[in-house]
């Protein structure tokens, strides 16, 4: 619901501040608001020990992905954005594969062909004289297309360096490392005229709900379950996105988005293990 509800507040943010100067504020919101909570948690060793770790976590899963994003929702719909953002487990399915050998089964392989087909509908079937509701850029796709990429070779940086490092120090260490990344491009693109006052509501509610609360508890799943399976959440999504976007925003997608959608789902659940087909046989000991 958080994560749903971003790719709204990042419309609200990035129409006036731009996509560079919203990712940046984002992760320094998130990171004031974590910082307390770190102190209180006695963390900050953690924070200090590991700093290079979570600079590259916080540069891979935050500071690159957060400005493509906030570029792409002024590209398209909010439940257009979401639903390419739903090929997250994809990406960390192939980077996976790639970097850590971790070799997917012959069902996983064809979840990732049909989430990849999925993908490919999507963009072929757009109607590029359609109004904004029913239409993407191409920027705006390769933009999420390229943040999905990120955020699924974070998560198999994530589990490979950082599952012994408390997940709250990991969230607050990686604000710190996107946040120093970001504030010269952030200043270059600042906007002219002071931004109005929704604006910077969207953007504290991006950064404390957003990022603060939702990375601290995604960290914690990711030490717990693992990359693959933590990177499931992004199924729900969608739904959340959608039902804001609609209700907000005035949004519908068309038949072909939908359907594309509900490929990609079932390809990424394929290629995430979260269904495992064909069942395998259950062994009778009588």
């Amino acid at each position: 619901m958080l994560w749903g509800s971003s790719y709204v507040f990042m419309r609200w943010g990035a129409v006036h501040f731009g996509a560079l100067p919203t990712a940046w504020l984002r992760v320094c919101v998130a990171m004031l608001v974590l910082l307390p909570w770190v102190h209180h948690k006695g963390l900050m060793p953690h924070v200090r020990t590991h700093w290079r770790a979570t600079f590259i976590m916080g540069s891979v899963n935050s500071a690159v992905p957060f400005a493509l994003l906030a570029y792409a929702v002024n590209e398209m719909t909010t439940g257009l954005a979401s639903i390419l953002n739903a090929t997250t487990p994809l990406f960390g399915a192939l980077v996976a594969w790639m970097w850590l050998k971790d070799r997917p089964t012959g069902a996983r392989m064809l979840g990732l062909a049909i989430g990849f087909l999925g993908v490919t509908l999507l963009t072929l079937g757009r109607n590029p004289d359609a109004a904004m509701n029913e239409q993407a850029s191409n920027g705006g796709i390769l933009a999420c297309l390229a943040a999905t990429f990120f955020y699924g070779t974070a998560g198999c940086f994530a589990q490979r360096h950082l599952r012994s490092i408390p997940p709250l120090a990991t969230a607050f260490g990686s604000m710190i490392g996107a946040s120093l990344l970001l504030a010269v491009p952030a200043w270059w693109y600042w906007p002219t005229q002071t931004p109005p006052w929704q604006s910077w509501a969207a953007i504290a509610a991006l950064g404390a709900l957003c990022t603060a609360c939702a990375y601290a508890l995604y960290f914690k799943l990711n030490a717990r379950i693992g990359a693959t399976k933590a990177m499931t959440v992004t199924y729900l999504i969608p739904l959340f996105a959608s039902l804001l976007g609609v209700v907000l925003f005035d949004e519908h997608l068309s038949v072909v988005s939908l359907l594309s959608g509900l490929t990609i789902m079932a390809g990424t659940a394929l290629a995430s293990g979260v269904v495992v087909w064909p069942r395998p046989k259950q062994v009778n000991n009588s």
